[in-house]
Parts: C-alpha cells; sequence; structure tokens
C-alpha cells in the first residue's frame, strides 16, 4: 500500500492553489480578483518554502519568512488598490 508522503500532499495542493488562481484570472475581472490571486500566490510561496526548502525543521527561519512574505504580498496589494 503506497503511503502518501508530505511532500506529494503538498504538490497536490500546489495544483489545487494554481487551478484556483488560473480559474480567478480566466473569469476577466482583473481589478476585482487581484486581492484573491495574491492571497494564493502567497500561499503557494508559503507551501513551497514549508515543504520543499523544508523550513518547516526550522520554526524560527520560517516564521522569518512568512512574515517577509505577508509583508511583500500587502506591499503588492497596496500598489494594486493605489493603482
Amino acid at each position: 500500500m503506497t503511503r502518501i508522503t508530505p511532500i506529494t500532499r503538498a504538490w497536490g495542493l500546489l495544483l489545487a492553489l494554481s487551478a484556483a488562481s488560473t480559474a480567478l484570472a480566466a473569469a476577466g475581472l482583473a481589478a476585482a480578483l487581484t486581492l484573491p490571486v495574491l492571497a494564493l500566490a502567497g500561499l503557494k510561496a508559503h507551501v513551497i518554502l514549508r515543504h520543499y526548502l523544508r523550513l518547516a525543521t526550522a520554526p524560527a527561519w520560517q516564521n522569518g519568512f512568512d512574515l517577509g512574505l505577508t509583508l511583500l504580498v500587502l506591499a503588492f496589494a497596496g500598489l494594486s488598490l493605489a493603482g
């Protein structure tokens, strides 16, 4: 019996998040859906950092990267709303 590994689960989550962001982008409501697409991109980056770069084994580093990622997404959101 095949066991599903955390990396396989992370890959599946990345596929689902990519499909969701593609569906939102294809909806044609670019201005209204910018923030949800940014949020999905931030979640995808978090999954990659946590599972593929194994920051889950270094919680302090993960918290630092999560803070930086959150600030970056918020900066992009602010620029999007200002434009």
